[in-house]
């Protein structure tokens, strides 16, 4: 299989840019720290490190699962800034393999995203793990107030946070030709709609181009938060001889 992959990043009217992303042999991430001042730069990167074990591996749902509960203890030996533990969200993509068949495993705690475009149409394919998210799964809030909620910053599921184990939202399916993976922190999603971003990613064929022109769009649209985006294309994918193909799974 042939990837080609594009990161851009900005830390639009934040002080810092306390974004992390990771694209490189077969591994997608962006994290999103949070704990003032440089706590949540050092926790994103922390996260991040550890879970580039993954990369240039075949990982399993467990052994993804095990790598980011290492990835929440490490953040959570981390010193605290005064009440205010550091924390950060991680999401992503890596591919592995199943059955013979190439397959992207995704991987998401917190509210930054993971979408994929297929035939043009961009899909979200990770679950915001937010007091908002929720409000809008009960019904309590509607889907359009989401976003102006003054509740929609409050992060439900994070690394380094008060629990003492976190688990991954987990989702396992296989590769095809023409698949775009955007992986991205909220400074993106809370400044563009996903009518936007399709749009963008429908215009830029080079990974790259795509992901910077999202980041200038998300400053142009006033964005508040530090802006990242990874965009990757599955350009050639083949299966070994036999491959009898592989079930979309999620855990």
């Amino acid at each position: 299989m042939r990837l080609r992959s594009g990161v851009a990043t900005d830390q639009a009217a934040r002080e810092t840019n306390e974004d992390t992303a990771w694209a490189a042999d077969g591994l997608f991430l962006v994290a999103d720290g949070m704990g003032g001042h440089e706590a949540g730069e050092v926790a994103s990167r922390l996260a991040v490190d550890v879970v580039r074990e993954l990369a240039g591996s075949t990982p399993t749902m467990d052994d993804v699962t095990r790598v980011v509960r290492d990835a929440h203890r490490r953040v959570r030996e981390l010193p605290a800034e005064g009440e205010r533990r550091p924390g950060t969200t991680l999401t992503g993509v890596v591919v592995t393999e199943h059955a013979g068949v190439p397959c992207w495993l995704v991987l998401n705690v917190g509210d930054s995203r993971t979408y994929r475009m297929v035939g043009g149409m961009l899909e979200q394919l990770t679950r915001d793990h937010s007091e908002v998210a929720e409000l809008v799964e009960q019904g309590l809030v509607a889907v359009e107030d989401a976003a102006r909620h003054p509740r929609r910053h409050v992060v439900t599921r994070v690394l380094g946070g008060g629990a003492s184990r976190v688990d991954p939202d987990l989702r396992m399916f296989p590769v095809s030709h023409g698949d775009r993976m955007v992986v991205c922190s909220d400074g993106l999603t809370e400044a563009l709609s996903d009518a936007r971003v399709q749009a963008v990613l429908r215009t830029e064929r080079h990974p790259r181009a795509a992901a910077e022109r999202l980041v200038r769009e998300a400053l142009a649209a006033d964005a508040q938060d530090n802006v990242t985006v990874v965009v990757v294309d599955a350009v050639t994918v083949t299966r070994e001889p036999g491959a009898s193909g592989a079930a979309d799974m999620a855990r």
